[in-house]
C-alpha cells in the first residue's frame, strides 16, 4: 500500500508537470491577461464541478460550504496566483517569473513556522538553499532587475499567495477536504476578471489555449497539489513543486526553440539534485534521523 508521504510526492510531481506548461501556453494566447484568466478559470471550474460531482454527488454544495472561511481564504490566495502568473509572464520574461516563483518554499516555510509552528529541519533548509542557488544559476543571464519591475512584482505576489494557500490548507490539518477551495478560487477569479475581460471578444485560438490551460495546466494539477498538501509539510510541497521551474524552460526550448544556456543546465542539475535528495531522505533512505526532521503531520520535532 502506498504511504501517505508517497501519495503526497506523486501528486505534487504530477501537478508540477502540468503547471510547468503555463509559460508556453500563455505565450500562445493572443489576449489580455484578464481574458486568459477568465476563460481559463471558467474551464477549470467546469473540471472541478465534474470532479466534485463525481466524488460527492448531491452533497457537492454541502462539501463546498463545509470548507467554511478556510475555503474562502484558500480560494482567495489561489485566485491571486492565477492573476499573478499570467500578468507576470506578459509583463516580464518567463525566466524572471519562474525565478521569483521559486521563492515560494521560503515563504511557505516562514509562514508555516509563524502560523503553524511547523518545524522545518536542517535537511529541508539545506535543500531549499541548494535549489535556490541552482535556479539563480540557471537563469542568471536572464535576470534583469532594471526592467520588468511590474512583472517581477506580480511574480512576487504570486509566490506569496501560493505559499499562503499551502499553509492555509495545512492549517486545516486534513479535517476538511479543501479540494472545493479550488472551485472557490475559480469563482473568485471569474467574478474579478469578467468586468475587465468584457466584451469577451477573444479569438478562437486564444480561447482554445485557455481551455487547455483550464484542464491540463491548472484544473487537474491544482486538484493534485491541494490533495498533496494533506500529506506533506507546506515547505516540502513547495520544494517538490519547484520541478515546475525546471520543466517550464524545457517546454519553451522544445516548442519555441529557445535553447537553454550552459548556466541553465548547470542550475537545473542543482535543483533536481536538491529535489531528489530531499525526497529520498524523506522516505528514510538516508536514515531515520532525516525522516524525523520534518514530521509526517508537520508538527514540532
Amino acid at each position: 500500500m502506498t504511504s501517505p508521504r508517497a501519495k503526497g510526492v506523486i501528486l505534487t510531481l504530477a501537478a508540477a508537470v502540468g503547471l510547468s506548461l503555463g509559460g508556453v501556453l500563455v505565450r500562445h494566447a493572443h489576449a489580455s491577461a484578464w481574458e486568459i484568466v477568465f476563460w481559463r478559470s471558467v474551464t477549470m471550474s467546469l473540471v472541478l464541478v465534474a470532479f466534485l460531482g463525481f466524488l460527492h454527488g448531491r452533497r457537492m454544495i454541502a462539501e463546498i460550504v463545509r470548507t467554511g472561511w478556510a475555503g474562502v481564504l484558500c480560494g482567495t490566495f489561489l485566485a491571486g496566483t492565477f492573476f499573478g502568473f499570467v500578468m507576470a509572464v506578459q509583463s516580464t520574461t518567463v525566466a524572471n517569473t519562474v525565478v521569483i516563483m521559486s521563492t515560494t518554499p521560503f515563504f511557505a516555510a516562514l509562514f508555516g513556522r509563524i502560523v503553524l509552528g511547523e518545524a522545518v529541519g536542517t535537511r529541508t533548509w539545506i535543500a531549499l538553499a541548494v535549489a535556490a542557488i541552482g535556479i539563480t544559476v540557471m537563469c542568471w543571464d536572464a535576470l534583469d532587475t532594471a526592467t520588468g519591475l511590474v512583472g517581477n512584482l506580480y511574480a512576487l505576489g504570486l509566490a506569496l499567495c501560493y505559499a499562503a494557500h499551502l499553509v492555509t490548507i495545512r492549517a486545516v490539518g486534513g479535517k476538511v477536504d479543501m479540494v472545493p477551495s479550488v472551485l472557490i478560487a475559480g469563482g473568485i477569479a471569474i467574478v474579478v476578471a469578467l468586468p475587465f475581460a468584457w466584451p469577451l471578444d477573444t479569438d478562437r485560438e486564444s480561447i482554445t489555449v485557455a481551455v487547455i490551460m483550464g484542464t491540463v495546466q491548472v484544473g487537474l494539477p491544482l486538484i493534485f497539489v491541494t490533495m498533496a498538501a494533506r500529506y506533506l509539510a507546506a515547505a516540502e510541497v513547495a520544494l517538490l513543486a519547484m520541478l515546475e521551474v525546471i520543466l517550464g524552460p524545457i517546454w519553451v526550448w522544445l516548442v519555441l526553440d529557445e535553447h537553454p544556456t550552459a548556466l541553465a543546465l548547470a542550475g537545473g542539475t542543482l535543483v533536481i539534485g536538491a529535489l531528489l535528495g530531499n525526497t529520498l531522505a524523506a522516505f528514510g533512505l538516508r536514515g531515520t534521523a532525516a525522516t524525523r526532521t520534518v514530521p509526517e503531520r508537520g508538527g514540532a520535532s
